[in-house]
């Protein structure tokens, strides 16, 4: 992998999981999720998406329950990132989520404009099943 050509910001088009136990795909942040993905020169990277329907708090700030749902609508972390190969390691500091404070090893290729990030196994952060995610950017 060209570390060049990795650098930058991309757009997601789109996140889904497969559950490995069962086979079952879905859109991991729903369909047609807001996300980006930046990496910078520096070595460092940062990720964020939200689900496009997040609910909204009824009132100025949001109760318990609301808090819980905007959670788990919601994937926020920075990291350090190493390229091995066909592999980008995120060596993550902080998360949204502190079980993802660890490195994700995440294979990637980049086909024009777009970064594909797939076969990337991981824990579900909101049902703890095991699943594979497939991500694709388009860069801007």
């Amino acid at each position: 992998m060209d570390r060049t050509a990795l650098l930058g910001t991309w757009r997601m088009i789109s996140w889904t999981r497969t559950v490995v136990a069962t086979g079952e795909v879905s859109d991991a942040m729903g369909a047609d999720p807001i996300g980006y993905i930046a990496y910078h020169a520096d070595g460092r990277m940062m990720a964020f998406v939200t689900n496009r329907r997040r609910p909204r708090p009824n009132g100025k700030a949001p109760n318990d329950n609301e808090k819980a749902a905007l959670f788990d609508t919601m994937l926020a972390y920075t990291a350090a990132y190493t390229l091995e190969g066909d592999k980008v390691i995120h060596h993550v500091e902080a998360a949204w989520n502190p079980t993802w404070e660890r490195p994700l090893i995440r294979p990637l290729h980049i086909e024009g404009d777009i970064l594909v990030i797939s076969d990337a196994h991981g824990t579900d952060p909101v049902t703890g099943e095991d699943v594979i995610y497939r991500l694709e950017f388009r860069k801007l």
